[in-house]
């Protein structure tokens, strides 16, 4: 630095470069240092940064039915949230009260809530126009679709009915009507074969969890199922013994495995070779994701083998259980004497339950049914 006075003023310059020759050229830049003083006052005090403190997160473990095929179909989903957002949250199992082992790690938050007042039974298959499903959300937002986006999944919720037990329910229209608060109309109820948990009804209070890609399917093998796991779930960048961590008992039953119920029970019809007889039918769902696919002649099977139990029911008695490799069976007349005295007829009603079979998990989701004579 140089101070060079010039017309009267002292000017301060930082020297670039000096080169000589004949004569000497001098390279410099004016400099005001006021310009980069501190402004008067006093000093501001130094703090500490002060450490973020996470508490223990509200985590769901939920077993479902398949979401994508990129996942196993067995594997259940965790939904987790918390504020401050640790950034990864770790997920521990044991099957004891100790020696937790790490199982995954996953670094979205969900959208996690509420049911704020009573969720009541609905049509499947159509949608549902005259329920409303009011939520209220820890975070993140919900928004309106079209009846396409409806179609190809989005806007899906899982309630939760019964412990372990979740309908899926898709909203077409996403209204905030308060802070975190959404009212969700034009609903498709049952999704991914679920009609059978829907609750009579659902009471304030049950849980929420939006089903989107913030969900973590927990990669556990199918020898896991049935297992009573103890389950810690918390901040990556702590230990699993720290408070931060949320402790879970939960079973994985394989949802995603269970078949779907039959649908479309048909009366039941005679023969004339064989009068009395009766012949049971319907149609058979799947379970397989590629079922929706409309150029399909007939729905994949996604099981091992094609097997139904048939229940014949007196009230909550089960008379009689048929079985059959195809969709339909038989009740013959001689099996009605047994059951009930006499063949069916005119003016009587018969209840039945339709099981599809699956070789890993057993009987699926019902079909029950009155059939009217």
């Amino acid at each position: 630095m140089i101070r060079l006075a010039h017309d009267g003023r002292d000017i301060e310059l930082r020297l670039v470069s000096i080169a000589d020759s004949d004569g000497r050229g001098v390279e410099a830049v004016r400099q005001d240092r006021a310009a980069y003083d501190l402004p008067p006052g006093d000093p501001r005090p130094a703090t500490l940064t002060r450490s973020v403190v996470f508490g223990a997160p509200d985590a769901v473990l939920l077993d479902l039915p398949q979401l994508s095929e990129d996942q196993p179909a067995h594997r259940p989903m965790v939904a987790a949230h918390a504020v401050p957002w640790p950034g990864e949250m770790a997920v521990f199992r044991s099957p004891g009260a100790d020696g937790f082992a790490l199982l995954t790690i996953f670094g979205s938050r969900s959208r996690i809530g509420t049911l704020v007042s009573d969720f009541y039974p609905g049509p499947t298959s159509r949608f549902d126009l005259g329920n409303a499903l009011v939520v209220d959300l820890a975070s993140g937002t919900l928004e309106s679709v079209t009846d396409l986006s409806l179609f190809g999944g989005a806007n899906a919720l899982a309630v939760q009915t019964a412990p372990g037990i979740w309908e899926i329910v898709q909203a077409g229209v996403a209204e905030l009507i308060a802070t975190g608060r959404y009212r969700l109309t034009r609903l498709l109820r049952g999704q991914r074969g679920t009609e059978a948990a829907m609750g009579d009804p659902t009471p304030a209070g049950a849980r929420v969890a939006v089903l989107d890609s913030a969900l973590a399917p927990l990669p556990i093998a199918e020898a896991d199922l049935g297992l009573p796991w103890n389950w810690r779930i918390g901040p990556a960048a702590r230990a699993v013994s720290d408070a931060s961590y949320t402790a879970l008992a939960f079973t994985p039953a394989g949802r995603g495995l269970v078949p779907f119920a039959p649908v479309h029970v048909a009366q039941p019809w005679r023969t004339a070779r064989s009068p009395g007889d009766l012949t049971l039918r319907w149609t058979r769902r799947s379970r397989a994701l590629v079922a929706d696919a409309w150029e399909q002649v007939e729905v994949p099977l996604a099981e091992d083998a094609e097997s139904y139990d048939v229940q014949i029911l007196d009230g909550a008695i089960v008379k009689r259980t048929l079985t059959s490799t195809t969709t339909s069976v038989l009740y013959t007349a001689a099996q009605q004497t047994t059951d009930w005295g006499a063949p069916f007829g005119p003016g009587q009603t018969l209840a039945i339950r339709i099981y599809q079979l699956s070789n890993r998990l057993g009987r699926g989701d019902p079909a029950a049914v009155i059939l009217q004579f």
